[in-house]
């Protein structure tokens, strides 16, 4: 016999309670418990009945193993992101901010998939087929081969792709869809859960591509339960921010490829446009030197991009200054900023400072602790850095510059947009450049005081 009882469930974490509560015990979320309907089976508890199955085959890691074939989208940004490709069977999740490009972008490559042959439907539980052909209208993809449709019902959704078989399925989004067999309500971690379960399922079995457009959450996150991420085969976040013209796809989890790549691309009135050079995108001219500015020579997985970081030192008229960061980590600001003052005499007292990474790029590897350096010292002491010059490397907190990873990369990749000295630590061969932070700016009046300190290699190249 069957009964149903009333649960909640936490949308952060997936945690069932009894009764609600204004606070998660699970993952200390408030406001997070919501109510559901789920089946009890009352009675007798029928014993349990042991089946035994039959065994699995074991083999060695010896062997001959084929390529993973892939789906060219003829988007090589996107391609890259997916570690070459898309993989048949695969199943990929795409979050972004609302209104960011993630319709857009998954509308571009479905399009040119179709016009290339394969076979391609694309789902959408947010708009009408109309709305979806006026977009793709303005795109000028109105002649794509693609088969629309409109639903949020998992059950005629997977018997409709069971029967065409189709070689990419794109669904958007994912919070809009639900299934009978569950009484929550679309959007729920229940349904969330449940439908991206089946869909992955289906994609496995029957070598379906499919692709899942999600929300993301106030702090970023892509809403619904995390186990969702750990069910596909990748996740892809799109970055960026709407003031900015270009947007970047960044792979956070990826079985089939590396992770941490990124894809660049430029939003305009025909859709989204790759941009093949995005180190010229982000620097826009600052080359040639700027005051509180420091070319900062970064890796995003294993692309190497350069990018422009700024700073701004100016006097407070508050008790407590202020510490404003967009694109890195406000910590690691008050790391660098402790170690200018302990280790080279430069006060931060009374003083309001503004980091900004341009053009909206977030920044997370260490190596950009010198180029945040370079660009406070340059704001300090009202002084430019040298042209043409490329700043890197991770600072420890006695003042010593650290060795970074694939410095040959962020050096080529100077050389070749023109620049010409480096700041750095390294130990390849021909280019021993200073390690300590503390010997290069301390005891300085003037910031071309710290730049004839350094000893700067000849090229890049």
């Amino acid at each position: 016999m069957v009964k149903l009882a009333n649960i909640f469930v936490c949308q952060s974490c997936g945690s069932v309670h009894g009764k609600w509560a204004g606070r998660c015990d699970s993952c200390g979320s408030w406001n997070t418990l919501i109510e559901e309907i789920a089946e009890q089976s009352s009675g007798p508890k029928s014993k349990a009945i042991t089946r035994r199955g039959r065994g699995i085959e074991f083999t060695s890691l010896q062997g001959d193993s084929t390529p993973l074939p892939r789906l060219k989208t003829g988007i090589a940004e996107f391609d890259r992101v997916c570690g070459g490709g898309i993989v048949p069977g695969c199943a990929l999740l795409v979050g972004g901010d609302p209104g960011i490009g993630k319709s857009t972008l998954m509308l571009q490559a479905a399009a040119k998939l179709a016009i290339s042959g394969k076979s391609v439907i694309y789902i959408s539980g947010e708009e009408s087929v109309d709305q979806v052909r006026a977009r793709a209208k303005r795109l000028g993809l109105a002649d794509a081969p693609l088969q629309l449709a409109a639903e949020t019902s998992l059950g005629p959704i997977v018997d409709s792709l069971k029967s065409e078989r189709p070689d990419l399925v794109i669904v958007d989004s994912m919070q809009t869809l639900w299934t009978d067999a569950l009484g929550a309500a679309p959007g729920t971690v229940a349904q969330v859960r449940a439908c991206a379960q089946d869909l992955t399922r289906f994609a496995k079995k029957h070598g379906s591509a499919v692709v899942l457009i999600g929300h993301v959450t106030k702090e970023g996150q892509i809403a619904g339960p995390r186990v969702v991420e750990h069910m596909v085969d990748g996740v892809l976040y799109f970055e960026g921010d709407r003031a900015h013209q270009f947007r970047i796809l960044r792979g956070v989890k990826n079985r089939f490829g590396p992770t941490d790549e990124i894809g660049v691309f430029e939003m305009g009135e025909r859709g989204l446009a790759e941009v093949a050079n995005p180190s010229s995108l982000f620097l826009d001219g600052c080359e040639n030197g700027t005051i509180g500015s420091a070319v900062f020579a970064g890796m995003e997985g294993t692309r190497p991009v350069l990018t422009e970081v700024q700073a701004l030192i100016a006097p407070s008229p508050l008790g407590t200054p202020r510490r404003a960061v967009v694109g890195w980590d406000s910590g690691r600001l008050a790391m660098v900023m402790a170690v200018l003052e302990a280790r080279c005499g430069i006060s931060f007292a009374g003083k309001d400072v503004y980091l900004n990474v341009a053009g909206g790029l977030k920044i997370s590897e260490p190596a950009a602790d010198l180029a945040v350096a370079a660009a406070l010292v340059s704001s300090a002491f009202d002084q430019p850095l040298p042209p043409k010059t490329v700043v890197f490397g991770e600072i420890a907190l006695s003042g010593a510059i650290r060795q970074v990873h694939r410095t040959g990369a962020r050096l080529k990749e100077a050389s070749k947009l023109g620049f010409t000295n480096a700041m750095t630590h390294t130990q390849d061969g021909k280019r021993e450049l200073d390690t300590h932070l503390e010997c290069t700016i301390a005891n300085i009046a003037k910031l071309s005081n710290l730049v004839a300190g350094f000893e700067r290699s000849e090229s890049v190249s």
